[in-house]
């Protein structure tokens, strides 16, 4: 098996900083992996890890969503920042089965690919405040056979272990509505979330985003009685709040929203699940 060709670089211990201070760095800490209700959470180790959770990140986008990819492996959902990131999966314990994933970039390896994914999508100025203690969220998915709570919570109770483990508070992503949700195709579905989601979970005025290929909600049909995608569900009941309208995606068929989660904003609830 071949190890990572990027090492995981360490990231700059967060504090107040003082002309006496010194910057001091550590490495990601990471927990042991995890047994819950049939299935295993573990960070990757090594690259064939990694291309396990890209295969399944083909498969759903690819082969569900219809996105079209550019990447250099076939059958494998690759991209430039995926070396940066640290790879988060459940695997069944019954054939060892990659089916979910999330992948993690720290602040340190922000700053070293020159951003994030989310910097492509949207103008996150407004968000500097945060970059220190920021992580970004993405490419998370599960597979189509284990589309239940538990595998989700998993991970997410995984995400909370290592938001605590290294010190960092806030949360950042893009969560995705197909374009063709639900039967219901054109966007009309994305611009009628949006319109929910604005109305009562709208990120105050000076944290709020711009998209930089806007989705036209104001062209579209936004009047729909439409549930939000789960995942988008989950964020909101876990405080998230939503930075500003969709980006559209057109590689991946989708409707970007662009969310941010701070430990802080937790509800109790949430915070009893996500930290457990």
């Amino acid at each position: 098996m071949n190890e990572l060709p990027n090492p995981v670089f360490p990231i700059s211990q967060i504090g107040l900083r003082g002309p006496q201070q010194p910057v001091l760095l550590y490495k990601p800490q990471r927990a042991a992996p995890l047994t819950r209700a049939g299935h295993t959470v573990h960070w990757a180790r090594h690259q064939d890890e990694v291309r396990a959770a890209q295969r399944l990140r083909h498969a759903v986008f690819v082969g569900e969503m219809g996105a079209r990819l550019n990447s250099p492996i076939p059958g494998h959902d690759v991209d430039v920042f995926d070396n940066f990131c640290e790879h988060l999966l459940v695997r069944d314990m019954a054939d060892g089965q990659v089916i979910g994933t999330y992948r993690v970039l720290t602040p340190a390896q922000a700053r070293r690919v020159g951003g994030t994914y989310s910097d492509t999508e949207f103008d996150l100025t407004r968000l500097r405040v945060f970059r220190d203690r920021m992580v970004e969220l993405g490419r998370s998915c599960v597979h189509a056979d284990h589309r239940h709570g538990g595998v989700i919570l998993a991970l997410w109770r995984a995400l909370g272990d290592f938001m605590t483990r290294n010190r960092l508070d806030t949360m950042v992503g893009s969560a995705s509505i197909p374009m063709s949700h639900l039967g219901v195709a054109g966007g009309d579905a994305a611009a009628s979330i949006w319109r929910q989601v604005s109305a009562t979970h709208l990120a105050p005025v000076q944290y709020q985003v711009q998209p930089r290929l806007p989705l036209p909600v104001d062209r579209l049909d936004g009047s729909l009685d439409v549930e939000p995608p789960a995942l988008i569900k989950g964020y909101l009941r876990m405080g998230a709040k939503v930075l500003g309208p969709p980006a559209w995606d057109p590689d991946f068929n989708s409707a970007d929203l662009p969310m941010l989660v701070r430990i802080a904003d937790l509800p109790a609830r949430a915070r009893r699940h996500f930290l457990a």
